[in-house]
């Protein structure tokens, strides 16, 4: 993963090159944090920053809330609103909101593609006095065989992506990575100190599921067809090995705060 990902925004806007298999393959969020944002939220109009195929959004609407997405991607944008979330594109730091403000503010899986400090800021001038931001995403690790399979054929067909040479765990990137979405409120001086919330749950993917999955993720939205393939073919042969598929235990973490 790139030092500073919202600078990277090529990686950012790749992911709708295939939105119908995104939203197909990407876990949805655990109920209990769905349900935890929306006790803390102090009322019912939401926005969904990098709001994506809308999955979080969806999930959002299905639990009573006005949902308003906002995306860079008019493919993510346009899938979204073929399932009834309503969606303005454009980056969040330059949405011009015209006037509208929100009793909560949600990122699910994107708030690295937003400076942590200017989106912040950007935040706080959306929220309404004791409004939520509520910034949270998945962390898992597949099994080392899995994963080794998946960084060989990286390097072997793109040595040159950021992806390839990263030795540090899903867990430990994340730490890093929710560490500064929490700096950033600060920074911001706008809102009471971020809490850190945590949700622990698992799923077993056959290997279909998997190679249905792994697509849609950072390191291979930008390869060739031939590459993806080759790739793939690696990694089907690593799950094979195991019997055909594996478990994963996911842990979704989130930081939240209330609007000063």
């Amino acid at each position: 993963m790139p030092t500073k990902p919202h600078e990277a925004r090529s990686f950012a806007e790749s992911f709708g090159v295939d939105a119908e298999r995104y939203d197909r393959a990407r876990p949805e969020y655990p109920a209990e944090l769905v349900a935890r944002v929306v006790a803390a939220s102090p009322g019912p109009d939401f926005l969904d920053v990098g709001c994506g195929t809308g999955i979080a959004a969806r999930q959002f609407r299905a639990a009573g809330r006005r949902v308003l997405g906002v995306d860079p991607d008019p493919r993510m944008a346009g899938f979204a609103r073929s399932s009834g979330v309503e969606v303005e594109v454009a980056k969040f730091e330059d949405w011009d909101s015209a006037g509208r403000t929100f009793d909560a503010i949600v990122a699910g899986q994107s708030w690295h593609w937003v400076d942590p400090v200017a989106g912040a800021a950007k935040a706080a001038g959306l929220l309404r006095p004791g409004g939520l931001l509520a910034l949270f995403a998945h962390v898992f690790q597949p099994p080392p065989a899995v994963a080794d399979a998946l960084a060989a054929g990286i390097r072997r067909v793109r040595p040159d992506s950021p992806f390839a040479g990263e030795s540090r765990t899903a867990a430990e990137l994340y730490d890093v990575m929710f560490a500064k979405f929490a700096d950033g409120i600060r920074e911001s001086g706008a809102f009471a100190a971020p809490e850190r919330w945590s949700f622990a749950w698992e799923r077993t993917y056959t290997r279909d599921e998997w190679l249905d999955l792994l697509p849609t993720t950072g390191g291979l939205t930008r390869l060739e067809p031939d590459a993806l393939a080759d790739v793939l073919a690696d990694v089907g042969a690593a799950i094979d090995a195991l019997g055909g598929g594996f478990t994963i235990e996911y842990t979704t973490l989130a930081v939240a705060a209330l609007r000063s």
